[in-house]
Formats: structure tokens, sequence, C-alpha cells
């Protein structure tokens, strides 16, 4: 049995600190790793992220292009023939029972039916939205569609 006193770290992981600036015998002394003079020897030298020495960064010489919308709905998309392919006709499909056959990788994004393939069986199908063509499917195969919110 091992006891919490006895816990070590594993061989090589855990390295000494480097001691700069304590002589020469060192081998870190005088200048300490920062060789001599310039921007990045003194004391408190902080350059930004993508510093080109003065010269016009490339994140600022590229061109600006596109915009980004922060509130774009993504949906999470199964097609017809995914349906007909994992239910049994009179099935009622919802968020949970797509997760639980793996369908949807999430419960928290919502789930938007498309029309891809053909639909035989009668399904009662409820998700977030429907394309024109998968709601006029589902229906003439005799199923229902229900909008969730």
């Amino acid at each position: 049995m091992i006891h919490l006193h006895e816990l070590k770290p594993a061989p090589g992981a855990v390295k000494q600190k480097r001691r700069l600036g304590r002589g020469p015998g060192s081998g870190r002394g005088k200048t300490s790793g920062r060789g001599q003079k310039g921007q990045k020897a003194y004391a408190g030298h902080r350059l930004y992220v993508g510093f080109e020495g003065g010269q016009m960064p490339l994140h600022r010489r590229l061109p600006k292009r596109g915009f980004h919308n922060p509130f774009r709905k993504e949906y999470q998309i199964i097609n017809l023939d995914q349906l007909e392919e994992k239910f049994e006709d009179g099935a009622v499909i919802t968020p949970h029972v797509l997760f639980e056959k793996r369908l949807i990788h999430s419960l928290r994004e919502p789930v938007k039916i498309l029309a891809r393939g053909d639909l035989k069986k009668a399904l009662t199908v409820r998700a977030h939205a429907f394309s024109k063509k998968a709601k006029e499917k589902i229906e003439s195969a005799g199923g229902k569609v229900e909008v969730m919110n």
C-alpha cells in the first residue's frame, strides 16, 4: 500500500530552476543569458506578439475582409435518408432520440431536418427547423412535422 508521504514525481519530471547572475563560475553570470545590450537585454523589456522591430507587422499589412456574425445559429443537420434507415414506421423522433442513436452530437444545439433521400415511413418528427422540401416529404409519407422552439 502507498502512503501519501511516499509519493514522488517521476524521475526527470522535476527540473531545477536556472539561477541567473551568480558569478562567472555558474555559466550564467554577468549578462544572465541575455547577451550584450539591445532592447531585450534591459530590465522591463516587453515586446508584443507579432512585433517586427518597428517594421509594420504582417497582421497589420494584410487586408481585412469579411464579417463574422456572432449571433449566427449553427444547426445540427439530419437528412431524411438517415431517418428512413434508423427508424421504424410510426416512430416519434425528437432530439433526445437522435442523440441516443448518435445521429447528433449535442442536445444544446438546435436540429434541422433536410430533404436528402426519400421517406416511405410515417414518422412524427420534432425538430427546431425543417426545410420546405423535407416538410413536404414527411407529410406526403403520412407523417407529422412539429417545430420546437
